[in-house]
Parts: C-alpha cells; structure tokens; sequence
C-alpha cells in the first residue's frame, strides 16, 4: 500500500492522529521494504497459487498412474510391495500406500542410495503401471521453490524473511491508507477513476491492498510455520510446553528416544518433533505390512494414509496421513514385533497451538473446504500480484531520473522514540528481521553514508 500524496499530511490535514515523523518513517520503511520483497511476494503468490490447485494437476498429470478399473479380490499389500521389489531389486521399500478408493491404484515407496521413487501397482492384477522420482515430480518441485527457491537452507531462510517483513508491508500500508477525512470513500474504499494517473495507480495500489490485507496476512502467517527457523521455534513451543503431546498418545511409558517422527516418516506439522518410541524384539516373531495396514483399518485411519517401514531392529510401522481437514490427521507408531500400537497421535490430542496451526495450514494449503478453499486462496494469490504490480508501476511513475525516488528520511529524530518498542517487538518476534534491522543500519551508517554517490542514490 502507499501514500495518498506525494508528502505526508500536514497537522492541518491529519489532525492529532497523524504524526508527521512516523508517517515519513513509516513511509520510508513501506517504500523500501515494498521495493526489495515485492519480487519474492510475487513468486510466493504465483507458485501458492498455482499450488493450491495440487489434487487436480496431478489427477490430469497423473491420471494413468492413478486410475485402475476396481475387481472383486485385491492382491494382499505384501503381495503388492513384492512386486514392486521384484521389478526394482536395487532398492529397498520403505513406504506403502493403499489406495483411498477401490479406482485408485496402490504407492510403493522405494529408496535407492540418496534418491526416493514411487512405483505405482495396480492393487488387483499385480502390473506396475510406472515409476516416479519423487524429488522430479512438478508439484513437489513447485512445492521446493515455492518454501525454499530452490537453494536449501539459505532459500529457506529468504522466504522467511521476506514473509515476515510482509507483514510489516501490511502493517505500514495501513498506517499510510488510514482515511485524513471522515466521510470520504474515494480513494479510502474505492478507486478514483478520474483524477489523473498518478492518483489512479495509487488507488489501484492501496485500495485493493486495504480490502486484501486480511487474506495476505492470514496466508503469510499460516505460511510461516513451515519455516525453518520461526517455525521450528513455535513447533518448540508447541511441543515442550506441555501442551503438545499429552500422556494419552503412549500406549505404555512415554518414549526417550532422540528420534523424532519427521526422521522416519512424512508427518503432519504438529506430530514432527514427536519422539518415536522403539519395538522390543522379540524371538521368532515380526508382524507384516499386512498387519500394519489391517490396524490402520481397525483405528479408522483415513483413507490415503502411509506406512512407513521401520529403518531397523529397534525402528517401528509409522502411519501418517496428510488428510484435507485437519480434523482427519494422525499419526501411529506400531512395533514391528508384536504389532502393538505403541502410540496413537490425533487432531483431538492436540494442544490449543496445535490445533489452530493444523487448521491454518490446510486453510493455507486450499484443502480444508474444498473448491470455495482453493478459489478463495487463489482470489487473494492474485491480488498480491495485482498490487506488487500496481505498487511498482506508482513507484516507476515518481521515480526521478536520477536516484531511487524514496521518501526522504524525517528530521526530527526525537519522534522516533516512538516507533523504537515496534521495532524491538519485530526484531524479537521475527528473529530474522532483527537481523536485517541491523545489517541495514550498518549499511546505512557506515556505508552509504560514506559514499556521496551511494548517498545521493538513496536520497534522491
């Protein structure tokens, strides 16, 4: 969002409630942070997107792999996995998938040094209908570039950064939005069509941002907790406050282990710090995916579910299933041995943090009321694009020739004691941020400061 003006309000215009060094301040903030994070809001917008629509592009990619014409007797799931090693002796099954529907074609999951296929079997007749690198599959690509671009760690870390000073881009363009006259809905609510371009691409900028900020906001902060570092702090939270995983789950004592469920299976956000309890061997006795699948079946798992093999003598069968409501998500650790359910983790035995997260994320995701969810989520993926567009046209337009065009710093410094404890606040609540707090003070003080060139640039 932007200025109405190209300077801020005066007292006469603004009255008590404007005080004019926090709206430069807040200006300047706006411009520059609008101007660096836009390109990334972009991206995450197209590729969000683009996401949300992931069960029908890859039934359309996929429709041969998936479909098989349902028969009255189903191949047990032992049966099936051995097919899918026969055909790939080089790797090992580490995951089976049962179709969710009596059409839907059965998943083995098969690992060969450092890479993950998916072998789809045909549940009735045997015949393996194809193969998948797990990692080479569009959406999983596009899931990659949408969370990391692509880059790890440090991809990861970027789009951290960028969704959290998002939210300060929302927070500052209210501010600067915030109607200077009662009364007045030109401009505030609605677009001025007929007062010269400038004033056309400020509208089309800060209104549409205005009526959009909510679904921005609530998609940036559902985001979020796939994160690397912000995320895994409130997962912390979550999870070692006590409030994460109740003594109910365990079926016996609550498990020591130092690993946790992300380590051997795809689980749902709230059960990945989960620790894994261990199978206790035994003598002449080890239960079979057959088993596995049959207690999935008794506890009323979801349908589309995983099982996870174990990954050694001590490992357990992890189910997991990644469901469209929250409400449907579980995970279940069984030992290996005796088939006993070791524990039993379900949306109900979430804590209060637990629950909104897991329900923010499918929100997120467009799945968890279906069709209206994912055209919801796509109308504000396109409105985010809409106003970087907008916002870089206003900017271009009162750009001078020479210099970045940005609002000039406030002179009065003695206001900015004012806007020291928001920027504490941010600094802290979004670690990364403070970083960059920092990073750019350093810069500008030491830097271009020192640079005429670089000063004239920044300040034109």
């Amino acid at each position: 969002m932007n200025e109405a003006n190209s300077k801020p309000p005066s007292s006469a215009d603004a009255g008590k409630r404007f005080n004019p060094t926090i709206y430069q301040t807040l200006w300047r903030w706006h411009f520059y942070a609008g101007l660096i994070i836009a390109p990334f809001l972009v991206l995450l917008a197209v590729t969000g997107g683009i996401y949300l629509f992931k069960p029908q592009i890859e039934e359309l990619i996929y429709h041969d792999y998936y479909h098989v014409k349902p028969q009255k007797e189903k191949l047990s799931p032992e049966q099936q996995t051995a097919v899918a090693a026969t055909r790939y002796p080089d790797g090992k099954v580490v995951r089976y998938r049962p179709g969710e529907h009596a059409s839907r074609s059965s998943e083995v999951g098969i690992a060969a040094g450092d890479s993950t296929y998916t072998v789809y079997v045909n549940p009735y007749s045997g015949k393996v209908m194809g193969k998948l690198d797990d990692n080479q599959k569009f959406m999983n690509q596009l899931e990659a570039l949408h969370g990391e671009l692509m880059a790890g760690v440090i991809g990861d870390r970027i789009v951290e950064l960028a969704a959290c000073w998002s939210i300060i881009l929302i927070i500052t363009g209210i501010y600067l939005w915030w109607p200077r006259k009662r009364g007045k809905l030109r401009g505030i609510l609605l677009p001025r069509l007929s007062k010269g371009k400038k004033i056309l691409w400020r509208d089309l900028h800060a209104v549409p941002a205005f009526w959009l900020s909510a679904g921005m906001f609530f998609l940036i902060i559902t985001g979020l907790p796939w994160s690397g570092l912000w995320g895994n702090t409130v997962q912390h939270l979550a999870t070692n406050s006590g409030i994460g995983y109740p003594p109910s789950i365990w079926i016996g004592e609550k498990p020591v282990s130092d690993v946790t469920a992300k380590e051997v299976a795809d689980v749902p956000w709230a059960a990945e710090h989960m620790a894994v309890p261990e199978s206790r061997r035994q003598k002449d006795m080890k239960i079979s995916i057959d088993d596995a699948v049959g207690i999935a079946e008794e506890r009323n798992v979801h349908p589309g579910y995983n099982v996870f093999f174990p990954q050694d003598a001590k490992g357990v069968y992890s189910l997991s299933v990644f469901s469209p409501r929250a409400q449907d998500e579980a995970t279940v650790h069984i030992d290996q041995y005796t088939g006993g359910v070791l524990a039993d983790y379900r949306f109900q035995d979430y804590g209060a943090l637990g629950k909104i997260i897991a329900m923010g994320i499918t929100l997120h995701k467009g799945s968890q009321f279906g069709f209206i969810n994912q055209l919801i989520g796509l109308a504000i993926c396109i409105g985010i694009v809409g106003v970087s567009v907008s916002g870089f046209i206003l900017w271009r337009k009162r750009k001078p020739k020479s210099g970045l065009g940005a609002p000039p710093a406030p002179k009065n410094k003695k206001s900015m004691k004012y806007l020291a404890g928001s920027m504490l606040f941010f600094g802290l609540f979004f670690p990364l941020v403070g970083l960059s707090l920092i990073v750019v003070w350093l810069l500008e003080h030491f830097v271009i400061r020192r640079v005429s060139a670089l000063k004239s640039f920044f300040s034109a």
